[in-house]
């Protein structure tokens, strides 16, 4: 019995008589309210352990050899299709011909309804195509120098016609596709640097007539994962009676994403700053939108991670602890008010 009776002193939960407890309204519904906030808490807490929560480590970027994903998806309302092309350039200098690309364009009338669609195969550094009935032809290093020394042949009469009749219908362009280039620093333009400057010079009468005005739908390098914003997408930059060029300066920063899973995405994203030069009358140049990219030594990690067990009952314990001691507080107070209120001969009744 001394063994009993020691337990029994250890008690933290004594428990009264049943006739010397005494239920009230009161206590009802402070406890109803009670019993809300603590099923709210739960599911609150319970969401919160369910859910993932990412960790940023960054290292020397050890990569080689690999190619570089370039997602582009622009819009430009004021230059037909048939004069805008694709260039890049390395950090060499050289131009990469014979890149393994996937561009597509297309037209668009006035209203940017597409009325027509148009594939395009390594447009870099290569002449643009006069006529649709030219698509398989080779094109020759010389091009340039015929139409200097003879003159503009039929196809580039009809080419110069259908662009003029394109910009008075007030045709645009959508481009869109997959540049795979070497990892490493350059630049790809769109622009009308693809079209003989003779030709250009006889469809614009001079370059301060190029609008190079653009829609930025989509520019990435390489798949998107929960969380990433590209600070590029969703740009407008519409000109009014002007023209220059748009440069685009980014910086490149490896990243790979880990799931919960422990699948691997291998990504990138980017940091920008922008630069616009007006054009005059005396530049030599032709306007154009660049994309400057170069890459950043360091690679970010981004790894999704679940909250532990015990993390998850700990939290529990505390917010549902305190919800039971805060409504026992509260319906003592209440009590006690009411107690202070009503006369001594109806404290009875009313409870």
């Amino acid at each position: 019995m001394g063994v009993k009776s020691a337990i029994k002193a250890l008690d933290a939960f004594p428990r009264a008589e049943d006739h010397l407890m005494q239920k009230t309204q009161t206590g009802a519904f402070v406890s109803i309210i009670g019993l809300v906030i603590m099923a709210t808490l739960f599911l609150h807490e319970l969401r919160y352990y369910l859910t993932t929560y990412t960790v940023h480590q960054m290292a020397v970027d050890l990569k080689r050899g690999e190619t570089l994903p370039i997602h582009i998806n622009m819009t430009f309302p004021s230059l037909p299709c048939d004069v805008l092309s694709v260039d890049a350039i390395d950090m060499s200098g050289k131009h990469e011909v014979d890149l393994d690309t996937n561009i597509w364009k297309l037209r668009l009338n006035s209203e940017g309804y597409i009325i027509g669609t148009e594939y395009l195969s390594d447009l870099v550094e290569k002449e643009h195509r006069f006529d649709k009935n030219d698509d398989h032809k080779d094109h020759h290093e010389d091009s340039d120098k015929k139409i200097h020394l003879h003159g503009f042949d039929q196809d580039a009469e009809n080419m110069i016609k259908k662009v003029k009749q394109a910009l008075a219908n007030g045709e645009g362009c959508r481009v869109y596709g997959v540049l795979d280039v070497q990892r490493v620093a350059g630049n790809f333009h769109l622009s009308v640097h693809g079209l003989n400057i003779f030709v250009a010079q006889m469809i614009f009468e001079g370059a301060t007539h190029v609008n190079v005005s653009h829609i930025i739908h989509d520019l990435s390098f390489g798949p998107k994962y929960p969380g990433l914003h590209n600070p590029l997408d969703g740009t407008v930059r519409i000109l009014h009676g002007a023209s220059g060029t748009f440069k685009y300066y980014i910086k490149i920063v490896p990243t790979e994403y880990k799931y919960i899973s422990k699948e691997v995405l291998p990504t990138n994203q980017f940091s920008v700053t922008e630069y616009f030069s007006p054009m005059n009358e005396f530049d030599r140049t032709w306007p154009a939108v660049y994309i400057l990219y170069d890459l950043s030594p360091i690679t970010v990690t981004i790894r999704e991670e679940r909250r532990s067990f015990l993390h998850f009952i700990t939290r529990l314990c505390a917010v549902l602890g305190g919800t039971f001691a805060l409504t026992g507080m509260l319906d003592r107070w209440m009590y006690r008010f009411l107690e202070a209120l009503m006369k001594p001969n109806t404290r009875s009744g009313f409870r």
